[in-house]
């Protein structure tokens, strides 16, 4: 591999942490909770998507649902990738009766949604990369 291609990889990685970063600074301004939020003991939760899935209706329908479950309410749709919830905290003491594909406290939602499953690919990716490129100079160099 040229050190183009992994210069590019290099770009792309750090795009996407910028990005994260500015989602995640862009979260904390428009989640400000008032005083009465927090006496009333509620909590909240983000879920995410990898994808803009929440764009499509029957996707928000079923994630609503879903987090119906466990006793999440939504509270706004930010945009088509994530969608904040709350509930009252006293709906912890259900939570051991869920059904077991139930998870109260999930923030990913979709296949690619695991942030550790995606930079795990990128990782390998990498790697590949790396040990191609060493090899092709190894065998070019001779």
């Amino acid at each position: 591999m040229s050190y183009g291609g992994i210069a590019a990889t290099t770009a792309a990685a750090s795009a996407a942490r910028r990005r994260r970063m500015e989602l995640e600074k862009e979260e904390e301004e428009m989640t400000q909770y008032t005083q009465k939020d927090l006496d009333e003991d509620w909590e909240f939760k983000i879920v995410r998507s990898s994808t803009a899935a929440f764009h499509k209706r029957e996707v928000l329908d079923k994630l609503l649902e879903e987090e119906a479950r466990a006793g999440w309410v939504m509270l706004e749709k930010m945009d088509d990738s994530r969608v904040r919830f709350k509930r009252p905290r006293r709906a912890r003491a259900q939570d051991d009766y869920l059904p077991a594909d139930v998870d109260p406290y999930r923030t990913n939602y979709g296949a690619w949604s695991s942030q550790r499953t995606m930079m795990s690919l990128v990782a390998v990716g990498l790697a590949i990369f790396l040990v191609l490129g060493i090899a092709l100079f190894v065998l070019v160099s001779r």
